[in-house]
């Protein structure tokens, strides 16, 4: 382990503060639903607040949930309103409209995130059903990030077509960000899981994050260097891709079950992150190239 390295990495977490998403979780937030029926609220409400969660969970998510006629109060800047008709949204047309599908209520979770992702972590603490999708695309966001950061270092003329969390130049190494990015991925899924978040409340995945870094780091530089300067982009990306995935799925298992991946199924994971990795990024540098051709002509 380079002590220089290392050192990066120490710089990088400094800029990562924990409180930021504790404050962001906090924020204001209510669901408003419309209904026709005492039977259509119920299924949206059965949907919303699951029976198996516990009694004082039902109460907390309660308090979040309202029907017009129970007085909501003034609105918030964090108010849904959810229809039960999957057609309203359509015809509304406005941000914070959406319409419930009783034969696919997934469909509004998925309608939700795409449209308020300011809200993702939030709903993901407070509303079960939208848990596990934000964290699957908190994950995958993360892993391609840090794919493009990958690439970024080496080919300088992508910065301006990607956008990242923090700038290029903050970071003295690869690893630096891989591993800071990775750690505020796990403060996120932690925030979505209503896990506690901190350095000391996580000490325990922190380091297993920046212990791993330098494994992921002394491979891609293996690959990499066996392989022509064009070509070892890709495996340098992909593993970027690869480990961060791999990291995110184990820890959303983790939070979610108490139990993170065992060393044959982080393997398996890997395999099928790493094919991923290299579709992402064989497609990202295609397309870079086809808008670097575009330019020249």
């Amino acid at each position: 382990m380079s002590m220089q390295v290392f050192q990066h990495v120490k710089d990088a977490i400094r800029n990562l503060d924990p409180e930021d998403i504790r404050k962001h979780t906090d924020r204001p937030m209510r669901l408003l639903l419309y209904a026709d029926s005492e039977a259509q609220y119920r299924e949206m409400e059965d949907y919303l607040l699951p029976r198996d969660l516990s009694a004082a969970k039902r109460a907390q998510v309660r308090r979040l949930i309202y029907r017009p006629s129970e007085g909501a109060g003034p609105r918030v800047k964090g108010d849904l309103e959810i229809y039960f008709d999957p057609s309203h949204e359509l015809d509304a047309g406005e941000s914070d409209v959406f319409g419930f599908d009783p034969e696919s209520p997934a469909t509004t979770v998925s309608s939700i995130l795409q449209r308020r992702p300011d809200l993702a972590v939030p709903l993901a603490l407070h509303v079960l059903p939208f848990r596990q999708e934000v964290s699957r695309r908190m994950v995958k966001k993360i892993a391609k990030e840090n794919a493009l950061f990958s690439l970024a270092t080496a080919l300088p003329d992508i910065v301006p077509l990607i956008s990242l969390p923090w700038a290029i130049g903050e970071f003295a190494s690869d690893t630096a960000f891989l591993t800071a990015n990775q750690i505020r991925m796990a403060f996120l899924l932690a925030a979505a899981n209503d896990r506690d978040i901190g350095y000391h409340e996580q000490r325990g995945e922190i380091g297993s994050i920046i212990l791993g870094a330098f494994g992921w780091r002394a491979l891609a530089r293996e690959l990499v260097g066996k392989i022509p300067w064009g070509g070892g982009l890709v495996p340098k990306a992909a593993i970027a891709y690869a480990g961060t995935r791999v990291v995110g799925m184990s820890l959303e298992r983790y939070y979610r079950l108490g139990k993170a991946y065992t060393r044959a199924e982080r393997r398996l994971a890997y395999q099928d992150a790493l094919e991923r990795g290299r579709q992402l990024v064989g497609g990202l540098i295609e397309g870079f190239q086809q808008h670097r051709s575009r330019r020249g002509a």
